[in-house]
């Protein structure tokens, strides 16, 4: 089994649309072809289809939150109740 990732950047700066950021969490976080670009299913997969790494850094966060400022604040509650339910996968996220 692949060791987890200790670090990786996401940056958001350009995102403008939902499916901007599915693909692009989606090509960050390694998910499978078969990803289905909404939030059911970046929660299965999260909890049951990859790892998630150590820390995540999401670059350009304050244009992201401008530019979708409700998909900002679900991805940021989704990954919280990923942090919350399940603590032994811990992942530290950094919006910078």
């Amino acid at each position: 089994m692949e060791a987890r990732k200790k670090l990786v950047f996401i940056d958001v700066e350009k995102i403008t649309s939902r499916v901007a950021l599915h693909v692009t969490l989606k090509e960050a976080l390694a998910f499978p072809d078969f990803y289905g670009k909404n939030w059911a299913a970046f929660w299965d997969a999260i909890t049951g289809l990859v790892e998630l790494p150590e820390k995540i850094v999401f670059k350009n966060w304050q244009a992201f939150v401008q530019n979708l400022p409700e998909e900002a604040e679900y991805l940021k509650r989704i990954l919280a109740d990923f942090n919350h339910k399940h603590p032994e996968w811990k992942t530290e996220v950094i919006y910078n």
